[in-house]
């Protein structure tokens, strides 16, 4: 992903509420399968970390992105916005720029 693409991304994740939030349990295989089906059909979600988390962000983030297989696009706050492009043709929403 370039940075226009991904500038493209940060755009779009503005107006985005937070769909899951990660709390001191972290990372769990709930969370994972529950992100990877939102990623299939949103392509494009952003996930709130609490502050009881006491794990970093960008681990988190990084953690996540390579169980889901997709791309961190920022980390900002204690906000992750990622972005997969959905497998099944009819569910791509997002056309990323060249």
């Amino acid at each position: 992903m370039n940075s226009r693409q991904r500038a493209y991304l940060k755009g779009l994740a503005m107006v985005y509420e937070a769909i899951f939030n990660i709390g001191k349990q972290g990372i769990t295989d709930e969370v994972i399968e529950a992100v990877k089906e939102a990623l299939e059909a949103k392509e494009l979600i952003k996930l709130s970390v609490l502050k009881n988390c006491t794990q970093d962000l960008k681990s988190i983030a990084d953690e996540i992105a390579s169980c889901t297989r997709s791309d961190v696009v920022q980390v900002i706050g204690r906000k992750i916005i990622l972005y997969k492009q959905a497998d099944e043709p009819k569910n791509r929403k997002i056309i990323l720029p060249d």
